[in-house]
């Protein structure tokens, strides 16, 4: 007879991420699809926010991005609505909610007083209420460079962007870019207007747009964007810009 003692098989928790896309860069897209598959066999990966605004994480492999429109708070209430739709369903037994906001407190308190385990993720910002009503929190510190590179499906193939569509004001732009980022987290939008004055000689009331995120948001295929915020960046793509000017 086996003295052996039993193998205890442990079988992974069925989860179920919601990305706050409003709060979250794309930039972390990787790091989060990992921390699910480390904590569980995630069968929803949701990305939540207005498409207009967040053309890149409609573009990420893996999530499927859900366009809240641009209403207050729109993005946080269909979070809610389906995190606790798919925990009364029993479609889960874990939860991913990623966001530096702490008005997702009330929802992750919730959810573990159904039981579910709730792995919360944010940047360091990120308050230590909502960081308390998890059962865990991770703080997402991984630093993408200054030109963004998103991950695309392997079947599908980008259409190249020639060195004459990008305009003289653009190539201007990625050079404030690329001489002015310090941190390899991109260029604060803030900044930009500055800097391009000072460098290039370009005054604003010169392009015929309200401010400078009004342009850069026009041009997704060169340019990626950190959700509205005093401290958000941009990266331009170097794709983009291969055949351009140095």
């Amino acid at each position: 007879m086996s003295t052996l003692p039993p193998i205890r098989l442990t079988v992974p928790l069925r989860l179920s991420a919601f990305v706050d896309a409003d709060n979250i860069s794309v930039t972390h897209a990787q790091t989060i699809l990992d921390l699910a598959r480390r904590h569980g066999a995630p069968d929803l990966l949701r990305a939540y926010g207005n498409v207009g605004l967040l053309p890149d994480w409609d573009k990420v492999p893996g999530f499927q991005f859900i366009h809240s429109g641009s209403g207050k708070n729109a993005t946080d209430m269909l979070m809610c609505i389906d995190a606790m739709e798919r925990a009364l369903s029993e479609q889960c037994e874990a939860v991913l909610l990623v966001s530096s906001d702490q008005d997702f407190t009330h929802l992750a308190t919730r959810l573990r007083g159904y039981g579910l385990t709730v792995i919360g993720a944010g940047e360091a910002k990120t308050l230590e209420r909502f960081r308390a009503a998890c059962s865990e929190f991770h703080v997402i510190t991984s630093a993408p460079p200054c030109s963004a590179k998103i991950p695309q499906p392997k079947a599908e193939i980008a259409k190249p962007i020639v060195g004459d569509i990008v305009s003289d004001l653009d190539q201007k732009i990625r050079n404030v870019i690329r001489s002015n980022c310090k941190d390899a987290n991109g260029l604060e939008v803030r900044i930009l207007s500055t800097r391009m004055f000072r460098d290039h000689g370009v005054k604003l009331s010169k392009i015929p747009v309200k401010n400078w995120r009004a342009y850069l948001s026009k041009y997704p295929e060169l340019y990626t964007l950190d959700p509205k915020g005093p401290n958000a960046k941009v990266r331009y793509r170097p794709e983009a810009f291969r055949n351009a000017p140095a």
